[in-house]
């Protein structure tokens, strides 16, 4: 019994030995050996590797911001927050809190759904402001609130206006009374903030003008006023003296009538020289002077004609009987006659006689009243009359192919050039005894800043110049990364870890690689003999474990040497 734990002590004396120097150790184990210091200094290592990694993606990955709103009210910025934190949408407040910033790619998406819910409301308070009236209120407050509820509304509306960035209005609205003499009409100051590069109409200044003016009771055009944010006065009084000769209305007649006929001009020749390579201009002369002529002629009218109009005709025929001679005036010839008598039978001859010893008096007149030959006429020349057109044409060399292949400019021949005036005198009416006058120029264009874009090569393009700023940006990201971990990290971790086994690292030389494959197979016998030896001490523990304490407790104790 005393020899058997000798063998056994003897026969598992190899299980005691694992930590060979032949043996590589692993990086763990390696680790493990270092002191507190250098794995406190691996650690930081370690950690400043992941950050480098982590900031240079993040910032590689940085999106672009872009102004989302800019000078919103303190309300409206805290809603507008609150939405997008809501749709998990990252934020930036510029400095100062004037503005509000998200990714670019994200903006017009998200104007649109914030726009869905009302926001921003620009701060104006409109007819909402009524609904939280508080209990026991004065008019003076109720009538105020409506003032500013009326005011809010109106912004909204010109804000509505796709010029107009914001607006204000103000009222002023006199106290109501009974006595009509003593009644103020209201008035209306509209202050506009347009968008830069932007201005209004005189037509949609009106339009503003009267939208304000229809929308408060008893308020009359004139008592508007439409300020913009430069202090211009844009509803102020039109001036209706025909004698000024400056409206803006014919303006804007002759610069639409001229870009018409330049419009047509170009119309027509584009399919033959292509729409690069003609230009035109055209100047008129406008006539806008209003011509009222009446006319009212008379003519003589021939009564021999038979067309003769007899507006009215008159004749009278009146024959008197004279007193014979003899009567002496006084009493007796102013005496009444005497009464008659029978007549007395006269023979012919002495009636003859009796007829030519009284005398006759016949008188005939004759009135013819003709109608009057009269033309009257009434003439109105309407304004804006051409009085003349003067159209000045130019027209491009044509570009061709040589024998060479080489791109050559060549002028039009005259019969081309023949054929495209006769184009545009049809074109625009030409009319020579009016006075239009008609150049047609063929003359070689200088190259235009476009054109020279095209020309450039390849790696100047905008586009080429962008990729490349890109690309470079991401590889200088990859070369800080990898100089920081073969440069810094490398040699750290270098000093930190211990050197590895000789037998790691030794080259093996001509003899040790000839004699590797009986080095091979001694290993493979040692590790068979191993592992047998390793099932024999089991088997031996399984069945007498009291001999195994005892081998045990003496390795304990020092005594099993």
């Amino acid at each position: 019994m005393a020899t058997a734990p000798k063998e056994t002590e003897a026969n598992t004396q190899p299980s005691t030995q694992p930590d060979s120097p032949d043996q590589p150790s692993s990086p763990l184990d390696r680790i493990r050996q270092l002191s507190a210091q250098q794995k406190l200094g691996l650690m930081v290592a370690a950690a400043s590797v992941i950050a480098l990694f982590a900031g240079t993606w993040i910032w590689s990955q940085a999106p672009d911001y872009r102004v989302l709103y800019s000078n919103v009210s303190d309300q409206d910025g805290g809603a507008i927050i609150e939405v997008l934190q809501q749709m998990h949408i990252p934020y930036q407040i510029s400095a100062g809190g004037e503005a509000i910033l998200i990714p670019s790619d994200q903006v017009h998406e998200v104007r649109l759904r914030l726009a869905s819910q009302g926001l921003p409301k620009g701060g104006l308070a409109g007819f909402e402001i009524l609904e939280n009236q508080k209990f026991g209120s004065s008019q003076f407050l109720e009538q105020v609130n409506y003032h500013r509820a009326l005011e809010g509304e109106l912004s909204r509306s010109i804000q509505s206006l796709s010029a107009v960035q914001s607006a204000r209005v103000h009222l002023a609205i006199a106290k109501p009374t009974v006595f009509t003499r003593d009644r103020q009409p209201p008035s209306v100051s509209v202050l506009l903030n347009l968008y830069p590069g932007r201005a209004l109409g005189a037509e949609q200044v009106d339009a503003i003008v009267h939208l304000v003016s229809s929308s408060i009771p008893n308020l009359p055009v004139r008592n508007v006023t439409v300020v913009d944010q430069q202090g211009n006065l844009l509803s102020g009084k039109k001036n209706d003296d025909p004698d000024s000769g400056l409206d803006a209305t014919q303006l804007k007649y002759v610069r639409d009538l001229e870009q018409n006929f330049a419009r047509r001009i170009e119309a027509i020749l584009t399919p033959i020289t292509g729409a690069p390579n003609v230009h035109a201009q055209v100047t008129a002369d406008v006539d806008f002077s209003r011509i009222e002529r009446a006319e009212e002629s008379y003519r003589p009218n021939n009564s021999a004609s038979e067309n003769a109009a007899i507006r009215s005709q008159q004749k009278s025929e009146s024959v008197s009987i004279s007193q014979p001679d003899g009567g002496v005036p006084g009493a007796l010839s102013n005496r009444p006659p005497a009464p008659a008598q029978a007549p007395i039978e006269l023979s012919e001859e002495d009636g003859e006689a009796a007829d030519q010893t009284i005398p006759t008096d016949t008188r005939k007149e004759s009135t013819t009243n003709y109608e009057v030959d009269k033309a009257i006429s009434h003439t109105r020349q309407s304004s804006g009359r051409i009085n003349r057109l003067s159209a000045a044409v130019v027209v491009n060399y044509r570009s061709r192919l040589d024998e060479e292949g080489q791109l050559i400019n060549e002028p039009l021949p005259a019969g081309e050039i023949e054929k495209i005036t006769d184009l545009v005198k049809q074109a625009i009416g030409f009319d020579a005894p009016r006075g239009d006058t008609l150049t047609v120029t063929n003359s070689q264009f200088s190259l235009q800043a476009d054109d020279m874009l095209e020309e450039l090569p390849f790696w100047q393009q905008p586009e080429t110049i962008q990729l490349a700023k890109e690309i470079g940006k991401q590889l200088l990201i990859a070369a800080i990364f990898l100089y920081f971990l073969h440069k810094i990290l490398q040699p750290f971790l270098k000093t930190l870890l211990p050197p590895p086994p000789p037998s790691q690292v030794a080259v093996l030389t001509d003899e040790e690689e000839a004699a590797q494959p009986e080095l091979l197979a001694l290993a493979a016998a040692k590790e068979e003999a191993y592992e047998e030896n390793l099932q024999k001490a089991k088997l031996l523990a399984a069945k007498e474990p009291a001999i195994v304490a005892n081998v045990v407790k003496g390795w304990v104790s020092g005594n099993g040497q």
